[in-house]
């Protein structure tokens, strides 16, 4: 099914264990270039092991376009910043990938959300612990449901046993509905006609959009407008906005790709695309220079005091399948070991019409940033693109460094 998910592909979820099955697509191989502001190497380093992750994933499993941005704010500069490219942002024109390009993140709008929802909880206007009932009594009804037993933390985290509305048969082929306007009453209602969830930890966007509810309940605003004028805005992320209803990507942006669902295995240009049925679970439009910023004022404690960022790095297991494996999830924030010691925090993205996104910052506050044009469409490639994440927070590093940092 296609969801807004860290990992999903157009028709169906692919966790990693449903990507066994899958096949690698295959296209001619990419050439590298160097977007601009990128280290030229000399006392930097080579940063080779990324870069060949960066073209393994063009080259070898077919991905249209890939860019990583990476930032260390303990080296000098220039070695602090790393901006690569492979692959085509345009197949039309043949214009190649960069990382300034915006996108549509996905999920990573999740953490944006779950930030302004602890920042209503520092000015106690929301509590973790207070039931879904004290803000939208009635909302959350009927089939097993009740939103009397359903906490705003357990809407963070997963872990409230609501349906994900992206589950449902219609979702199955979205690009029929990538024109329509969706509402989130309307989509929590239709969640709430699908089978349990099992298990005590289930990914949906439901969650996310009933959190939006609450914001506007609590805060006579839009969560959209409460996340603009109190986080982007005042970190100056001219690449971020909510495209409402406009199906278009706004400014410089590289075009987006997936395989059409009818056998042919052909590209189709899903850049178009209504995001309503995102709304603050997966809509934000924004790019791999704003995410890293985000994600720097997140964890420096700009956007939060130190109490409710040491509650969103609260965690519970995740389900490999959903995600992969070794993830946790904490309050919109998902956690996963590197293979140099310590731990990344951040989220990742995806988007039906081709576009993924992850931000994750790892020990020592060096960031990573990954943009790709076309969703991961086997197992080997998802294997490929969390390798590019490791490499480009562990190159450079050692094993000691990192687990003393971490």
């Amino acid at each position: 099914m296609p969801t807004i998910s860290p990992t999903a592909g157009t028709g169906r979820r692919i966790g990693l264990a449903a990507l066994v099955a899958a096949t690698v697509l295959t296209t001619g191989p990419a050439a590298t270039a160097r977007s601009p502001g990128s280290p030229s190497g000399g006392d930097c380093g080579t940063h080779e092991r990324t870069r060949q992750a960066l073209r393994i994933l063009t080259e070898r499993d077919g991905i249209t376009g890939a860019a990583v941005l990476v930032s260390d704010p303990t080296a000098d500069e220039p070695c602090g910043r790393l901006a690569e490219a492979a692959g085509t942002a345009d197949l039309r024109t043949g214009r190649p990938m960069n990382t300034v390009d915006r996108l549509r993140v996905g999920s990573v709008t999740k953490t944006f959300t779950a930030a302004l929802v602890l920042q209503l909880v520092a000015e106690h206007r929301l509590s973790l612990e207070a039931p879904v009932d004290r803000y939208l009594p009635g909302l959350i009804h009927g089939h097993g449901h009740d939103g009397g037993l359903i906490t705003v933390r357990q809407l963070l985290q997963h872990t409230s046993q609501l349906p994900d509305y992206l589950d449902a048969p219609e979702w199955e082929h979205p690009e029929r509905l990538r024109y329509r306007h969706f509402e989130p009453r309307d989509l929590v209602t239709r969640a709430l006609e699908l089978p349990r969830p099992q298990g005590t930890w289930h990914y949906a966007t439901t969650n996310y959009l009933v959190l939006g509810m609450i914001v506007r309940e609590v805060t006579g605003r839009t969560p959209e407008a409460e996340i603009t004028r109190r986080i982007i805005r005042p970190l100056g992320l001219h690449d971020t906005y909510w495209p409402s209803d406009d199906t278009r990507v706004r400014g410089p942006h590289s075009r987006s790709y997936f395989i059409d669902g009818d056998g042919d295995d052909r590209r189709v240009d899903g850049t178009a695309w209504n995001m309503t049925f995102g709304g603050v679970g997966g809509a934000l439009v924004s790019s791999p220079g704003d995410l890293t910023r985000f994600a720097a004022a997140l964890f420096d404690g700009r956007l939060l005091p130190a109490a409710q960022l040491a509650e969103m790095r609260r965690t519970v297991e995740a389900d490999a399948d959903r995600l992969w494996p070794g993830a946790r999830y904490g309050l919109g924030l998902i956690s996963t070991p590197l293979s140099c010691g310590g731990t990344w925090w951040g989220h990742g993205g995806t988007v039906p019409g081709g576009h993924r996104a992850l931000i994750a910052v790892g020990p020592g506050g060096r960031s990573v940033a990954v943009a790709l044009n076309e969703v991961p469409a086997s197992l080997q490639a998802e294997l490929d693109f969390l390798d590019l994440v490791d490499k480009s927070l562990c190159e450079g590093r050692s094993s000691e460094t990192e687990r003393t940092s971490a």
